[in-house]
């Protein structure tokens, strides 16, 4: 469970909070100076800060996500989470951007959580920032079976379509420098990803090739394109999304993008017959995105974002593969996406003969 966006709770006695030992080598290795989060922390909230119960969300293999709770010196908790690089990839210009764009998107009324500071070079800390909490399940498996979520997910595709509304109304100009990746620059990026791996997939050129015959042409406004609006990336409470996290894709194209990608075979996780993230159907997604100002948009567009989609997320399971078995990267989640590779291959060869 990832929790992230809640308000603190009203004062009460002063507590000591302790820091639980961390087993794990890594992760105690990894884990964050606790002083020098108390020291950031200070900057929104009274001090002195006590920090306590660190802990590390599992899923992400590209960026930490760490618990924390810490009192503050009037005795209230507040429930935050750092979101940072690791060490050995710091990229303090991407985590100031994903910073701008969750303050954009708070500013145009997309639910994320609330930002409460930026890391700099001397906080010791990283590159990343550090945000509320927002109670809520994130895991989509229990999202799409557990009976605490029954009353929310007939509402879930519905929201979904009204949030990226939001998300492509946000003014361009607000934003920082982002890629713009239409349709065509997009396949260009994976035919050249593809060739680099320099082992047959039939499969994906053969969808690389229709996906270049049926491009759509540039006719909409670029807008903002979150790059990974899918179940897993939202926060979800039984009230239904409550926030929507993990922008580092984010870019400006085409908005349908984001709808084709929320119905990729694998965000569905076992619900293959309720296309949009195991939860809706398409035609109540582009409903609700219609309502709420999106573009005018038809199923087979979505379609064909869907049919990209899923070739981006097979070339991207190969290529994490790959990089596991050339010793790139040790890490055994990229190990178990090579496994996937094959579902991809099958999942867009059934697109291609007209499935969903």
């Amino acid at each position: 469970m990832c929790n992230a966006g809640v308000a603190p709770h009203h004062a009460r006695p002063r507590r000591r909070l302790r820091t639980p030992p961390i087993t794990s080598p890594a992760v105690a290795r990894d884990a964050p100076d606790p002083a020098a989060l108390a020291r950031v922390i200070e900057r929104f909230v009274p001090g002195p800060v006590e920090v306590g119960d660190l802990r590390r969300y599992s899923g992400g293999a590209s960026r930490e996500t760490w618990g924390i709770d810490a009192v503050d010196g009037e005795g209230a908790s507040h429930p935050l989470v750092l979101r940072r690089d690791p060490a050995q990839q710091t990229n303090a210009a991407n985590r100031a951007t994903e910073y701008a764009l969750l303050s954009a998107a708070a500013a145009g009324g997309v639910p994320v959580p609330k930002l409460r500071a930026l890391l700099a070079d001397d906080d010791g800390l990283g590159a990343g920032f550090l945000m509320d909490r927002v109670d809520g399940e994130t895991i989509p498996r229990r999202i799409l079976r557990d009976a605490e979520y029954e009353a929310a997910r007939p509402q879930l595709a519905a929201q979904a379509g009204e949030i990226a509304a939001r998300i492509h109304a946000i003014d361009p100009a607000s934003l920082p420098a982002l890629p713009v990746l239409d349709a065509r620059e997009q396949l260009d990026q994976q035919r050249a990803l593809l060739d680099a791996f320099d082992e047959p997939h039939p499969a994906f050129e053969l969808g690389l090739r229709w996906l270049d015959q049926h491009a759509p042409p540039v006719e909409r406004p670029r807008t903002l394109v979150h790059g990974d609006f899918r179940n897993g990336n939202f926060i979800v409470g039984p009230d239904g999304i409550r926030a929507v996290l993990d922008w580092e894709l984010a870019h400006l194209g085409d908005p349908i993008e984001d709808l084709g990608w929320l119905c990729v075979k694998s965000w569905r996780f076992g619900n293959a017959d309720r296309i949009v993230g195991g939860f809706g159907g398409v035609d109540e997604l582009i409903a609700s995105y219609a309502d709420a100002g999106g573009a005018a948009v038809d199923a087979d567009t979505v379609r064909y974002w869907l049919v990209l989609g899923t070739v981006k997320w097979g070339v991207i399971c190969a290529g994490q593969a790959l990089a596991f078995v050339n010793g790139l990267l040790r890490n055994v989640e990229m190990a178990a996406l090579g496994r996937r590779v094959a579902e991809m291959e099958w999942d867009l060869l059934d697109l291609l003969d007209g499935g969903w």
